[in-house]
């Protein structure tokens, strides 16, 4: 359709555009049927016995956060002390 003609069918609401996605899959050179698990630490015993270099290791995400610190809390005689303050200036 011309572009004005389209213009005023969506005006009159007799036509409803739609954009469809469509995606091809293939077949990857790791494709395989059985699930396996990869490995995240690196054993003692991987080393002396040399399998951790036919093994996949799970890579590393440097750019990762961690979890923020826990906050602390106020020794029980500053919280006194605090609340004494507060009385004193309280009463003037």
């Amino acid at each position: 359709l011309p572009e004005h003609e389209r213009a005023e069918l969506k005006r009159r609401k007799l036509l409803l555009e739609v954009t469809l996605k469509s995606y091809w899959l293939r077949k990857g050179s790791a494709f395989s049927t059985a699930v396996t698990r990869q490995d995240t630490e690196l054993t003692p015993d991987m080393i002396a016995t040399g399998s951790w270099r036919q093994r996949p290791f799970k890579p590393y995400n440097f750019a990762a956060r961690g979890l923020p610190p826990a906050c602390g809390h106020l020794h029980p005689l500053l919280k006194v002390r605090t609340q004494l303050r507060q009385i004193f200036l309280e009463m003037g």
